[in-house]
């Protein structure tokens, strides 16, 4: 069961930084982590997470110190997340970048649900983690869900200011025995162990505020290859089969779901069946990824509001602002002058 949950391999980037600025062999790190050394070179691929949560415990022991979850966070590179992380480099808020992860998450691994909730004027950014069958024990140690959180932290650093800080940061798990002086000075908030949940929690308004990074044109072509990934990992999940194919399709007009399943060689009926026993439809598809790409394109200024209707698939202005008022209850003309 241990290697059912995975992780992919662009971890290492950071854990080959932090060992190799702390004189850890890493070869001998690997082997005695039971981690092949294929890792370095295939990010593509993945490992079991028990096996990141090992060479976390290695190293910490090697440097007789508890903060080398740390020490990975301070070594970001958005290629830890795959095009992901990019997308995420290259959103228009915070708060885009961190919905992008949990809808995403499956590319960076299976060991955990993400889910981001509003309450009042905060941002909960929450890890839902999975545990084994029979012993109930979370598949993730509490040393890899701080480095999670605190790489999160870290990225949020390189999208709004260096001085970053949530508001809190959460634990479900009991605190440790060690100082954790090292938390409290990355994370520059409060700390809370025992908690009922494992999360950071942000403003809200902070996390909504426009990035001078932002550019949809590049997070739209990450999240094809993202789409194209997913689709690879799991290729019964049809949704992101068919999200992908309705991308290249749009600019030519919506396609119908008859189109879509014939270039997926199965009846309209089987279709339909295997999309509702995923808990969703194709009419929820289209207009889920209509809106995504509606939102982002609208903030490019040298796009006029006909090009976007024709390139998330309306054949008319009228229907596309429509569509655009039914979402959010502004014409695109005020939301973009809204948003200048």
């Amino acid at each position: 069961m241990a290697n059912y949950y995975s992780t992919l391999n662009g971890w290492m980037i950071p854990f080959i930084k932090a060992m190799e600025i702390h004189n850890i062999d890493i070869a001998l790190a690997l082997k005695e982590c039971g981690i092949s050394q294929e890792v370095i070179t295939n990010q593509e691929s993945r490992t079991a997470a028990e096996k990141f949560s090992h060479l976390i415990d290695y190293c910490n022991n090697k440097l007789a110190r508890h903060d080398f979850s740390i020490l990975l966070a301070e070594q970001f590179h958005p290629g830890i997340f795959h095009a992901l992380g990019y997308a995420m480099m290259s959103s228009n808020t915070l708060l885009d970048a961190l919905e992008r992860i949990a809808h995403y998450k499956r590319v960076v691994s299976n060991a955990c649900e993400l889910v981001n909730h509003k309450h009042k004027e905060q941002l909960i950014f929450e890890m839902k983690i999975c545990t084994y069958d029979g012993t109930n024990r979370p598949v993730l140690s509490l040393a890899v869900v701080e480095t999670f959180l605190a790489t999160i932290v870290r990225l949020a650093r390189e999208l709004i200011t260096s001085g970053f800080a949530p508001e809190k940061v959460c634990f479900s798990n009991p605190k440790p025995s060690c100082d954790i002086t090292y938390l409290e000075r990355f994370f520059n908030c409060h700390i809370e162990f025992d908690s009922d949940k494992t999360a950071l929690v942000f403003n809200l308004k902070q996390a909504q505020e426009k990035l001078i990074c932002g550019n949809p044109l590049i997070t739209h072509s990450h999240e094809k290859m993202l789409d194209e990934f997913m689709a690879r990992l799991d290729k019964n999940d049809l949704s992101h089969v068919i999200k992908n194919k309705v991308f290249d399709l749009l600019p030519l007009g919506a396609p119908s779901q008859t189109e879509i399943a014939e270039y997926l060689g199965m009846s309209l009926r089987n279709l339909q069946r295997k999309l509702h026993a995923q808990g969703t439809s194709y009419k929820t598809i289209l207009e889920n990824t209509r809106k995504n790409l509606a939102m982002d394109y609208i903030m490019q200024q040298h796009l006029s509001l006909s090009e976007i209707g024709y390139l998330v698939g309306f054949s008319s202005v009228g229907n596309f602002n429509r569509a655009f008022k039914r979402w959010t209850n502004q014409t695109p003309g005020a939301y973009r002058q809204n948003k200048k």
